[in-house]
Order: structure tokens, then sequence, then C-alpha cells
């Protein structure tokens, strides 16, 4: 696979992202993942994990959702804030803010939501999106 074609395939499963897609990026993501190398696929994983756990939180699986996140938070916070021309500092924030409210709402209920409804959860209508740093 050539270096474009992979560039395509994380700018594809970042625009699924964006477009709450996660289950497709993850999927985008993963072909770019299984060719990459040393520190990018360690990068691939994490933003891979990312979209894995709100996969898991549109499914209603509170507990999975921040197992899944906490494995993708040391591998996305050893890259500096810009990596691969994707502002990284920005999107840890926005995971970081969202999974609080994930696990608040854990501790508060102690039950996972119906997997119809995980708009329930307080401060999570913002879902985290990857932006192209500047």
């Amino acid at each position: 696979m050539t270096q474009t074609e992979i560039d395509g395939l994380l700018a594809e499963g970042i625009r699924l992202f964006n477009n709450g897609y996660f289950f497709e990026a993850h999927e985008v993501l993963e072909q770019a993942w299984k060719v990459a190398e040393g520190t990018d696929k360690i990068f691939y994983q994490g933003i891979i994990q990312a979209a894995a756990a709100l996969v898991h939180v549109r499914r209603g699986n509170y507990t999975g959702a921040i197992s899944v996140y906490l494995k993708s938070r040391p591998k996305l916070y050893r890259f500096p804030a810009v990596w691969m021309g994707i502002d990284l500092g920005q999107f840890r924030s926005e995971l970081t803010r969202y999974f609080a409210a994930v696990q608040a709402a854990l501790a508060t209920t102690g039950e996972n939501c119906q997997p119809s409804r995980p708009e329930r959860i307080p401060g999570t209508k913002q879902v985290p999106t990857i932006r192209w740093a500047p």
C-alpha cells in the first residue's frame, strides 16, 4: 500500500468518525493500522480504540466504553499536540471531557443506559471530533 493510499484511509476514517460513523471509521482506520509500522501503528491503534469506545457508548455499554477509552489514552498521549497533521491535543481534550461525563454517569447510576438512548448521559451531547491542525 502506498503512502498516498494510507493517507487516504486516514482522511476517510476521520471523515467517518466526525460524522458519527464510529464503527465504520474503526474499520477503515484498521486497514491503515495493519500496514503501519512503529509509532504510526500505535497512533492508529489509539484512534481506533477511541472510535470503539464511542461505539460502546452508543450501544449503552458504559463499562466497556470506559475500558476501551482507558486503553486508548496512553497511546494518544505519547504523541505531541500535533501529529500526522491532526490536532491531537484538541482530540485528547475532547475525549477526556466526554469520557469523564460517561464515568460520572456510571459512578452515579451504577448502570448502563439503554442502547437506543445514549444521549441520556449528561455532558455527552458534544461528541469528540478529530480536526486537522491549522
